[in-house]
């Protein structure tokens, strides 16, 4: 095989198969995931000035715009699969934004633990955000770093690449480590909470928000999705880099584009539809 170390465009030399992906990236699929996350964006940017709820209007807006990016690198490399600019950006873009949506995740909990009755809950409401934002952080630097490196390389250089994926992997799997431990605490606390007779907050308002207002029930229900659908894209993510760059899972398009990009989404869009300004006015930062 010729070398192809330098390439830049395709050319019979430069083939699409030597690239990493091996693939020229689907342009309607990339092209709808672009424009949902960027729709999103927007969304959550709008609604999060209007109702001030800061945290979630980062995580939920910085993610969405993120994914948009990541998108548009890939929509580059379909244009160009040797494009360099194209690849670093998408990898960097998709590796950390399900991490912004898994703190607005989160951000979340702690209040609907503090409406729920906070004495069923093992960990004080107000250590979510510090714990698992805090661990959320510590991942987002993993892969940042790890996707620095990798994109540094630019797909010339075998070893470093390598470093970088392995760098992004720990991260990944710390931040699945995370999930899973949120997880547990979350089905802990809803076990004890139907167990216990204060399972309806005393405040009047919260009285109101449980037993007669659907929305509430709704966001939770939402919760639920975005974080399965965010923990099924990590764990698709560990075994994807653990083939290495250009292995047999990170070569196929549509695996991504469901287990990562759509699941995403499905986190993305079901927040933003049941966007706590309209069904927990009580969230707040």
């Amino acid at each position: 095989m010729s070398d192809t170390s330098n390439c830049t465009s395709v050319t019979p030399e430069c083939p699409i198969t030597a690239t990493t992906y091996g693939y020229r990236p689907n342009l309607r699929g990339n092209i709808f995931l672009a424009v949902v996350f960027g729709i999103c964006a927007v969304y959550n940017l709008i609604i999060g000035i209007k109702s001030r709820q800061l945290m979630f209007t980062i995580a939920l807006a910085g993610g969405s715009l993120m994914e948009m990016i990541g998108y548009i690198g890939r929509l580059l490399m379909h244009q160009n699969p040797w494009d360099n600019s194209g690849f670093e950006i998408q990898i960097i873009c998709l590796i950390l934004a399900p991490s912004f949506v898994a703190a607005g995740i989160y951000w979340s909990l702690k209040h609907i633990v503090m409406f729920l009755g906070p004495d069923n809950s093992r960990l004080p409401p107000r250590l979510y955000p510090w714990i698992f934002v805090g661990c959320d952080i510590g991942s987002i630097i993993l892969q940042a770093a790890g996707g620095g490196v990798a994109a540094a390389a630019k797909k010339t250089n075998a070893s470093l690449l390598d470093a970088g994926n392995d760098i992004m992997i720990a991260g990944i799997a710390f931040q699945v480590v995370t999930m899973g431990m949120c997880g547990l605490l979350g089905l802990e606390f809803v076990s004890r909470l139907r167990k216990s007779s204060r399972n309806v907050p005393k405040s009047e308002m919260s009285v109101q928000l449980v037993e007669g207002n659907r929305k509430f029930h709704l966001f939770c229900a939402g919760e639920v999705l975005a974080y399965i659908t965010v923990l099924i894209r990590c764990i698709y993510r560990i075994p994807e880099m653990a083939g290495g760059w250009g292995g047999p899972l990170m070569r196929k398009e549509s695996e991504f584009l469901v287990l990562d990009g759509m699941m995403v989404a499905i986190a993305v869009v079901t927040l933003s539809v049941l966007h706590p300004h309209f069904t927990c006015p009580f969230i707040r930062n």
